[in-house]
């Protein structure tokens, strides 16, 4: 391990990692290109050399966050550390873009459930007791910090309920978020990594045809079969129907997304257009549902024509 090496991710792990906790907004958003170092020198330096040098960066950083105060961090790079080795082994193998995310996103929620069972057996909690006390925390400092400025005591009570009621809705469809979330994180770092790894000349699957991509078809049974259960009256049942239909609806977002991008490639859209759809796509949901539905439909519409150019 070159020590050149050694302090050029720490310096960048150490920047993103510590911008995540600092920064108002933006900060959690920059928390989550943890991984990018770690992609980077483990594709320069190879797999063996780069898992060397995750774990003294990981070791140093653990150092760091407990003389800062900030033990959370720990986890934090951690679990980035081995998305972003895991997605150097990905890349060299030269996945397509499904078998990417897939093996990504796989990954991460392993690495993450593992991470909150073995926070909660040192704390005597099952995992998702650990985001329920987490949220249940949040939602105390929130109301703290509205009593401090003044609010009145209804509007206080009322917003406690409606914390206690979304705390609830949090704990019911977590498995799903933390799907979710994992292939949000791994799809922003496959796109972004690539771009990095790209100009530094680093070997980087192209995924030609990312904008051909679309979903196996047998999934759309597994859809119907979610969404018809939601109206079924077991519990259980309808508790895993809903993460099921949430994370199965981000698999077609994903097709929807494709099938976006190929029509921006066939028009040649500019990149004012291309930049005002990923903004509203970001910041306005009913979007994203949109782009959903059309990944659904176009299980039988093929907005894109590929089914009849493979018949032919």
């Amino acid at each position: 391990m070159i020590a050149k090496d050694f302090l050029g991710c720490v310096g960048w792990a150490v920047l993103v990692l510590f911008a995540s906790v600092s920064l108002p907004i933006v900060g959690p958003f920059i928390g989550l290109l943890t991984p990018i170092p770690f992609l980077y020198y483990a594709t320069k330096l190879g797999f063996s050399r780069g898992l060397k040098l995750a774990v003294a960066v990981v070791f140093f950083i653990s150092l760091a966050s407990r003389l800062l105060g900030q033990p959370q961090i720990i986890l934090f790079s951690l679990e980035f550390s081995a998305l972003g080795i895991a997605l150097s082994e990905i890349f060299r193998r030269k996945f397509s873009i499904g078998y990417t995310l897939a093996a990504g996103t796989l990954i991460m929620v392993l690495v993450g459930f593992a991470s909150l069972l073995l926070v909660g057996l040192f704390r005597h909690m099952g995992p998702f007791e650990m985001v329920q006390s987490y949220l249940k925390t949040n939602l105390k400092e929130a109301l703290e910090m509205y009593k401090d400025m003044g609010l009145e005591q209804e509007k206080t009570v009322e917003i406690q309920a409606y914390g206690k009621a979304l705390i609830d809705a949090i704990a019911r469809i977590y498995p799903a978020l933390l799907v979710v979330g994992s292939t949000f994180v791994v799809w922003l770092n496959v796109i972004l990594g690539g771009q990095i790894l790209r100009r530094a000349g680093l070997e980087y699957p192209l995924f030609p045809n990312a904008d051909r991509w679309q979903a196996p078809e047998i999934l759309i049974w597994g859809l119907i079969a979610t969404g018809f259960s939601l109206f079924l009256r077991l519990d259980v049942i309808r508790l895993l129907a809903m993460n099921g239909l949430i994370i199965l609806m981000t698999v077609y977002l994903f097709q929807g997304i494709s099938i976006l991008i190929f029509f921006l490639n066939k028009y040649k859209a500019p990149t004012w257009i291309r930049g005002a759809i990923w903004f509203l796509l970001l910041f306005q949901q009913i979007f994203l549902l949109v782009v959903a539905l059309a990944g659904v439909f176009d299980q039988w519409v093929d907005f894109r024509k590929i089914r009849k150019k493979l018949a032919s």
